[in-house]
């Protein structure tokens, strides 16, 4: 740990929060308003991280108004990365790696932007916390991943 005088911490702090951008948020449901998102299946509630990182990070609470109907299809995603953690309920993805995958509560995925996967299965209790770099993300729509073997190779807690 270094060592410097209040006035030298001071001065510094100063310096990194200009730099950054950023500021300090406190979120609460009641300034935290549910927004437009990309699919019809969630709610989506910002949680202040776009703002507050001057658009450097997303944070939103996914919500389930419906279970699927049918699969995404297979997609990536414009970013640097998706973080999403598992409050409840359960989602199955395939995934580019030859891996079909089911998250419930407490499970957690992170997605590399660029890697293509296919939600296919979403129940009507699901919900999650997503974090993606940068605070806008893009998806595109993409064929099957060609040389996928027919049965995807299952991965859950139980495997």
């Amino acid at each position: 740990m270094s060592t410097m005088t209040d006035k030298e911490a001071v001065a510094l702090a100063r310096s990194m929060l200009e730099k950054s951008g950023m500021t300090a948020f406190k979120g609460f449901p009641e300034i935290t308003p549910f927004i437009p998102g990309r699919r019809d299946f969630f709610r989506y509630r910002d949680l202040g991280l776009r703002e507050a990182s001057g658009g450097r990070a997303r944070a939103n609470q996914l919500s389930a108004v419906a279970g699927m109907t049918e699969p995404t299809g297979w997609h990536f995603h414009l970013c640097e990365y998706q973080f999403v953690y598992s409050l409840a309920g359960k989602i199955i993805l395939e995934m580019e790696d030859g891996t079909v995958c089911t998250f419930v509560a407490g499970d957690a995925y992170f997605i590399p932007g660029g890697f293509r996967h296919n939600e296919i299965y979403l129940s009507e209790d699901r919900q999650s916390i997503e974090f993606s770099v940068p605070g806008e993300i893009g998806t595109v729509a993409v064929p099957r991943p060609e040389g996928l073997p027919e049965v995807l190779r299952p991965v859950s807690r139980q495997s």
